[in-house]
């Protein structure tokens, strides 16, 4: 089961941040930030967007992680010390599948939000 605490705590791991500076971050203990971490204790939205700053990634990647997608991105890749290996054409095509299936999601979230400004306030153009 891939709970909440937990796709934080593998997107905090493959960022190589350590819980105090996350917990830090967030001006808690880490024994506090541990327990969210380890689905002991309920987080507010709110905290879950801090946290989404903190890991650098959007509150709807937190809350739908997948680390293969999180590792394929080379956007999200700090440094020159990566652990990604493509094998074979295979990879990088499906590199490339899952870098389209994340802009195609991005893309409907802004479209969903320009279609709730121009219900809201009308045409913008």
């Amino acid at each position: 089961m891939n709970t909440i605490g937990m796709r934080i705590k593998n997107i905090r791991e493959l960022r190589g941040y350590p819980q105090k500076y996350v917990a830090d971050k967030l001006k808690m203990t880490q024994a506090g930030y541990s327990k969210i971490e380890r689905g002991e204790s309920d987080v507010a939205y709110s905290k879950l967007e801090e946290i989404s700053k903190v890991l650098e990634v959007s509150i709807e990647d937190l809350m739908a992680f997948d680390q293969q997608k999180f590792l394929n991105s080379f956007n999200n890749v700090k440094g020159s010390n990566s652990n990604i290996v493509i094998n074979d054409i295979k990879d990088v095509k499906k590199l490339y599948e899952d870098k389209i299936l994340l802009l195609e999601k991005l893309l409907k979230i802004k479209e969903d939000r320009l279609t709730n400004y121009e219900e809201k306030f009308g045409d913008i153009n």
